[in-house]
């Protein structure tokens, strides 16, 4: 059974995926959730603590999405690319609205800390997971390929997300591999 809290941060969540950071009040939060008026404020006092939670929620929430996806065993650099672009598929098709809040909270943690914390933990265990697997697959120079790796993962995803929903992820991933195993 989904608690209360729970409701809240999926309503919070998805009023922010798709109203944008300036649509999460606790109020509209409630509502959205249909919750008694003031329930999320029993869960999280301020404005900042409800944008925290909600960062720490988004955090969990896709972190056991990705995990499902990029645990995975592949045998080949064709594998990987099927899993990566699997992982975007996942971010950019059911789980949408859930990346279009957390794209949203990364601009507004720019300059907090504490709310950039579990955003930020998210993408460096990602960063290390594809540092990984670029240093397994040959890569010459894995930091290089990694902050490229990671730039055209960012750009697909906001590509998808913003522009052409249904732009097809496997052939650019492939590329993107491809180019960061070169010289």
């Amino acid at each position: 059974m989904t608690t209360t809290r729970e409701r809240a941060l999926d309503a919070a969540v998805e009023l922010v995926g798709t109203q944008g950071i300036r649509a999460l009040t606790h109020a509209r939060v409630d509502a959205h959730a249909g919750l008694p008026r003031g329930s999320t404020s029993n869960h999280f006092r301020t404005r900042a603590a409800l944008l925290s939670g909600v960062a720490e929620w988004i955090a969990q929430r896709e972190a056991g999405d990705l995990t499902a996806v990029l645990a995975q065993p592949f045998d080949d650099l064709e594998g990987f690319i099927d899993i990566f672009s699997a992982g975007i598929e996942l971010l950019t098709g059911p789980h949408a609205v859930r990346t279009r809040a957390r794209y949203a909270l990364f601009l507004e943690a720019a300059s907090d800390p504490v709310l950039f914390a579990p955003l930020r933990a998210q993408r460096e265990g990602i960063a290390a997971w594809t540092r990984g697997l670029l240093v397994a697959l040959g890569a010459p120079h894995p930091d290089a390929a990694l902050h490229a790796f990671m730039a055209f993962g960012d750009g697909i995803i906001l590509h998808r997300l913003s522009v052409d929903p249904t732009a097809p992820v496997r052939p650019s991933v492939a590329v993107a591999v491809r180019g960061c195993l070169t010289a």
